[in-house]
């Protein structure tokens, strides 16, 4: 794990001299797979601590405090949109009746359902006016899956055929993203501001613009909101979000609407973006500049802005800016494929999207970090073709033999919501004595007025 969180802090542009002050223990393999998932996940969530601890302590001029995380709880933490338990209540289900693998004339594809726009594309795509999982799947048996990806994607869909490795680093794209990192950090321009706001804890006072949806960015904003950030989410009116998801990705900000796409609304993001210390948006490339919100207008609105963007399947190549989710790039990167082809064998818990996450909360508190020491600004990309590398390069045989982790009540606490009760997995990772904490509950998207509460 050392190994694995000293190559993340590196691209975080971390000294290595504060590696020192990281510990993480606990049960070497908790999560089955021929690839060091809990490993990552550990030096993940060790990573994201230990930038939280530098930043509090480049704020105060103290010393950094010791950072301490468990294999177990950063696991549990990979896994907690599964293990989110109401308590007289019900969730809706994951997964929309017709997202899954499915065999094709020559292979596998998955097809990603869980939006109503994607699952209409893919219907398109099979020649279905309406369809449930049995009639997808006849329509599927005599595609070709690369056509059939294809089709889907034109459509405005989302849908992965299946790799192995081998046939990825051959693929125009995979060849090209072969190198990509999960994140990267670029500082250097120069801001204006002057020192962060005052606040208590690491982040106390910093003030986050949340563009994010499903795991990766909402988790990675979750993280930040628990060490003191006041985060805004901004979802378009009547958004659908991926209701599941819903009562763990808003635990810990104000959730608003507001329409991009219209001058006012944008006018009113700008009028954020100058009071806000960071964006963290998902948005494809080039979708920002479609509504007219590029980088250099943000920019121009705020120069002392943080922006961090993350996407699928990284920035350079074919596949530049196409849709993604986690599961469908480790169909394309050759993850799945990993234990034979016979059929998809995803990962245990949605590694790449609570990877890149916990990576975007490190770097965000590392630019906060910069600014803070050397009054300089920086930009930050984070990819799931990035992780699904680490991966790559952190095999671990021997682990697809252990039992699955049997969580228990004892790994999550009580956490109240909108809807009622519920046990979830707390947030990990801890500097001295103290752990992350929440403190607005999850609820609804819209619920608050599109402004920061301070």
């Amino acid at each position: 794990m050392q190994d694995i969180a000293a190559r993340l802090w590196s691209s975080l542009a971390g000294d290595p001299a504060a590696l020192a002050r990281l510990e993480m223990v606990g049960e070497r393999r908790v999560l089955p797979s021929v690839f060091d998932v809990t490993g990552v996940a550990t030096a993940a969530v060790g990573v994201a601590s230990l930038a939280a601890a530098e930043l509090e302590a480049a704020r105060s001029g103290g010393d950094m405090e010791p950072v301490s995380v468990t294999t177990r709880e950063s696991s549990a933490a990979f896994w907690s949109e599964a293990l989110f338990s109401p308590q007289g209540w019900e969730r809706p289900p994951a997964w929309d009746p017709i997202a899954r693998d499915y065999r094709g004339a020559d292979g596998w594809i998955r097809l990603h359902t869980n939006y109503s726009h994607h699952r209409a594309a893919a219907l398109r795509a099979l020649g279905l006016d309406r369809g449930d999982r049995d009639t997808v799947a006849a329509r599927v048996e005599s595609w070709a899956v690369d056509d059939l990806e294809a089709r889907v994607v034109a459509e405005g869909g989302a849908a992965a055929a299946m790799h192995t490795r081998e046939e990825w680093l051959a693929h125009p794209h995979g060849s090209m993203s072969a190198l990509t990192p999960p994140v990267e950090i670029t500082p250097g321009r120069a801001g204006s501001r002057g020192p962060l706001p005052p606040g208590t804890g690491p982040l106390g006072g910093v003030r986050i613009l949340d563009l994010t949806r499903v795991i990766a960015g909402p988790f990675a904003t979750r993280f930040l909101a628990a060490w003191g950030a006041e985060v805004l989410r901004l979802d378009p009116p009547g958004f659908e979000e991926v209701l599941a998801i819903v009562p763990e990705s808003t635990a810990g900000k104000r959730c608003g609407f507001l329409d991009l796409a219209n001058p006012a609304g944008r006018e009113r993001f700008l009028d954020l973006v100058r009071q806000a210390d960071v964006v963290v948006h998902g948005y494809r490339p080039g979708a920002m500049g479609a509504l007219g919100l590029d980088q250099e207008t943000l920019r121009e609105a705020n120069p002392d802005l943080i922006i961090s963007h993350h996407d699928a399947y990284g920035w350079d190549g074919p596949w530049a800016g196409r849709r993604g989710f986690d599961s469908l790039v480790q169909m394309s990167s050759g993850i799945a494929a990993a234990r034979g082809t016979d059929r998809p064998r995803p990962l245990p818990v949605q590694a790449l999207d609570h990877t890149v996450g916990m990576l975007v909360a490190s770097a965000v508190c590392r630019a906060l970090t910069i600014r803070v020491r050397e009054g300089t600004v920086s930009d930050i990309r984070a990819s799931l073709i990035g992780a699904a590398n680490l991966l790559y390069e952190s095999p671990d045989p021997g682990a697809i033999s252990i039992d699955g982790p049997s969580f228990t009540i004892e790994d999550t606490e009580r956490r109240a919501t909108w809807w009622g009760p519920a046990r979830a997995v707390p947030i990990p990772g801890y500097i001295g004595d103290r752990r992350p904490h929440l403190v607005i509950e999850p609820g609804p998207l819209g619920r608050h007025e599109p402004a920061f509460a301070s």
